[in-house]
């Protein structure tokens, strides 16, 4: 039973790509949801994260990185991104600081804000990674974005080290409205475990990738067997049981790029799909055997219909 000033809503996640998005969203769920990576634009679709406390819950989302839209997979994502802050209660803008001594608000973050003022919603600066910047540097930080945007609210913190997190997460309650809640206290995200499994591939690909790669991979996942899923009689608690049997292709735009996936004797796609099995036993809690294949869709970034392929729509 929620209490008598209970509040609920929604919160979106909206910045620049790399400004640590996915990270806030990982330490405010305490679950890894959304796949984190040094190469930008990681994030390609809205990703909920639910967190629910005595006090309230709030329905935090996770969006692509606004960047300069090239090709129909950016224009899809920036589109994502933009729609939710249109949707949401409130919207939190999250920035990292500038490099170079003098703060700047930046081009990218200039055309953000000009949306966000059409959109008009309650809006957050969210100051990410400052464990990065001497404290002398916050404040003409701060004073340099305010004087560009109304914010409701200012909060710096470090989504990595989870300084200030908290503090994020009790004042985005404090301006949600009054409401029961809108999810079952035990909901985490609204991600399947498949879609939860390529994302989980796809993240591997990223790490282990030449540059190249990362902007033309996307992984479909084609067989998720959870026939063998239960555990046996007498399995130890905590220990993995049960089996689950993924098959999943990673696409690709050329012939080129699939042969560095591939890797010499197929070595890179096998320390891919070891990692990614490891991470996903981890996901599932049980043993998984998985198989990997690589595909070539040419320019299917570029084309709606490889989007639509992909499981980007």
């Amino acid at each position: 039973m929620a209490s008598k000033n209970y509040r609920s809503g929604f919160a979106a996640l909206i910045g620049r790509p790399n400004v640590g998005k996915s990270t806030l969203l990982n330490e405010l769920t305490g679950e890894k949801i959304a796949i984190v990576s040094a190469k930008p634009q990681t994030t390609r679709n809205r990703i909920l994260g639910v967190v629910t406390r005595p006090e309230g819950q709030v329905a935090f989302i996770d969006t692509p990185g606004i960047h300069q839209a090239k090709g129909e997979l950016n224009r899809y994502m920036v589109e994502t991104a933009l729609q939710a802050a249109e949707e949401v209660d409130l919207v939190l803008f999250v920035i990292e600081p500038p490099g170079g001594e003098k703060p700047e608000v930046g081009p990218g973050n200039r055309v953000i804000l000009e949306r966000l003022q059409r959109i008009a919603k309650p809006t957050f600066l969210v100051i990410n990674k400052i464990d990065s910047i001497p404290k002398s540097r916050l404040l003409p930080l701060i004073d340099l974005f305010r004087n560009e945007f109304p914010f409701a609210e200012v909060v710096p913190i470090s989504a990595r080290k989870g300084d200030g997190v908290d503090t994020l997460f009790q004042v985005v309650l404090e301006h949600l409205p009054e409401g029961e809640r809108i999810f079952d206290e035990d909901m985490l995200t609204d991600q399947q475990e498949r879609t939860l499994v390529a994302e989980y591939i796809r993240e591997q690909v990223l790490h282990h990738c030449r540059q190249e790669i990362p902007y033309s991979a996307a992984v479909l996942v084609e067989v998720f067997d959870e026939s063998e899923r239960e555990p046996l009689p007498g399995t130890p608690s905590g220990q993995l049981a049960g089996l689950i049997r993924i098959a999943a292709s990673i696409y690709v735009e050329r012939d080129s790029q699939k042969a560095i996936i591939i890797g010499k004797q197929g070595q890179m796609l096998k320390t891919i799909g070891t990692d990614a099995r490891k991470a996903i036993q981890r996901l599932l809690g049980t043993h998984v055997y998985l198989s990997l294949r690589v595909r070539v869709e040419p320019r299917w970034s570029e084309r709606r219909e490889g989007l639509k392929k992909l499981g980007y729509e």
